[in-house]
């Protein structure tokens, strides 16, 4: 199913509609092995996720995107106060979640009263 893993899921969109995508087939198995290994590091390195905050995957582990956020919530505070008329809401939430589950545990899921009727 294409939904069994969201994440695996993202990634091949990303794969599909990134500026490294090629416009052919390879021709060797070298070549798409080079082609794999430029696209991880570009993903890993470049690419600023949506669910990242708009970090890279690289940033996020390494630790950089704590106060990469921290400064961009300055420049988006600064920047409703000097022209407030331009926000109807509060500025973008830059926190990124502590942890993040491919598949949590279904007990988690799950309501508390069907639990205890199962």
């Amino acid at each position: 199913m294409s939904n069994d893993n969201a994440y695996a899921e993202a990634l091949f969109r990303t794969a599909k509609y990134c500026p490294l995508w090629p416009e052919r087939p390879f021709d060797t198995l070298q070549q798409a092995r080079d082609w794999v290994y430029r696209f991880v590091r570009w993903y890993n390195e470049e690419h600023r996720h949506s669910g990242l905050k708009y970090v890279t995957p690289n940033q996020r582990h390494s630790g950089e995107a704590i106060p990469l956020q921290a400064r961009r919530k300055v420049v988006y505070h600064a920047a409703r106060d000097r022209h407030p008329q331009r926000w109807s809401r509060g500025i973008r939430k830059w926190n990124l979640d502590a942890v993040v589950y491919l598949n949590p545990e279904r007990a988690e899921q799950e309501p508390k009263e069907y639990r205890k009727a199962a």
